[in-house]
């Protein structure tokens, strides 16, 4: 009987289905990601945007991302490592960082697109949600709506984050809108929202964007324990950064990113060390010869030795 290979073996009447590999790492929530990036069938190739926010151990990267099928396809970025540029150089990580960075993306992507001088967001911060209706009943996120040319409007995709009252995903989210893009959201999630009183102080949220949170903290260890301040906010002591003139700061970087939001441009590299050649591949005979030129030479190393040795011995 000849060899016949069984098709229909055990794995294939089992009913476990492989998951994705981003989903087997933790790294991407699929439910989520589904619902941000399906477009509604009338709107066509319309791209639906997001924002997305991301943290890493030092900075916070934000870019505005669409969905293609070949893959998400980036239009703007922006990171924390930039805000040392607009005159800020320590707490790269924190709320009023993140609401920078936000701010950052926001001009840039809309000086982008050519939309910086007709949506130009708040310029002051208040710490309230911004909203108007369009002629269609519709709500949209921004200050004014212009007669002809509608605003940017993005979705705030925030991974597998925790979305807790006050986090930091929220304050990248406030500091776009801000910057003139129009982000569907509440006040529910901004840092002075009670849940059990059901109301909100926007003052509260707008000292937190201004780094009050951080000076009252800096206060507060400086009374209580000097010398742990001096450790802990030595990059602040370095330059020259005070509890009572972080609002200034802050408000000096804002103006510093909505005046030049674009990137530098890097230089490429050109440093290279064009000395080195590669050696040349030896041919199978050059190879061999010097394989039997070691080997002569270790046994004559060998044969060496036991002719000293026999030398000693009739001595």
């Amino acid at each position: 009987m000849p060899f016949v290979k069984v098709v229909k073996n055990k794995p294939y009447f089992k009913r476990f289905q492989v998951k994705f590999h981003r989903r087997r790492e933790g790294r991407t929530d699929y439910r989520q990601r589904h619902k941000l990036i399906t477009q509604d069938k009338n709107k066509y190739k319309s791209p639906k945007y997001r924002l997305c926010v991301r943290f890493t151990n030092k900075y916070v990267i934000c870019q505005i991302i669409s969905a293609e099928i070949i893959g998400d396809k980036v239009l703007c970025a922006a990171s924390s490592d930039e805000l040392p540029k607009y005159g800020l150089n320590v707490g790269l990580k924190n709320y009023s960082a993140s609401y920078c960075t936000g701010l950052l993306l926001a001009r840039r992507l809309l000086k982008q697109i050519g939309l910086d001088e007709t949506y130009k967001g708040q310029e002051e911060v208040t710490g309230e949600v911004v909203s108007c209706e369009g002629p269609n009943g519709r709500t949209y996120f921004v200050e004014e709506l212009d007669d002809e040319k509608r605003p940017f409007r993005a979705l705030l995709d925030v991974g597998i984050k925790c979305t807790t009252t006050g986090a930091k995903v929220f304050a990248v989210m406030k500091g776009a809108t801000d910057g003139g893009l129009d982000i569907p959201h509440s006040n529910k999630r901004f840092p002075g929202y009670s849940r059990d009183e059901k109301k909100f102080d926007a003052d509260m949220h707008k000292e937190r964007i201004m780094g009050g949170h951080v000076g009252d903290y800096m206060r507060e260890m400086e009374e209580d324990d000097e010398e742990n301040y001096k450790k802990h906010f030595a990059k602040y002591i370095e330059h020259g950064h005070e509890a009572d003139d972080l609002e200034e700061l802050y408000e000096k970087v804002h103006a510093a990113i909505r005046e030049d939001p674009t990137r530098d441009v890097k230089n490429k590299f050109t440093a290279i060390d064009k000395s080195f050649r590669k050696p040349v591949k030896l041919t199978y005979e050059q190879r061999k010869a010097a394989s039997s030129a070691k080997k002569a030479a270790l046994r004559k190393a060998v044969h060496g030795d036991d002719d000293d040795d026999e030398e000693e011995e009739d001595a």
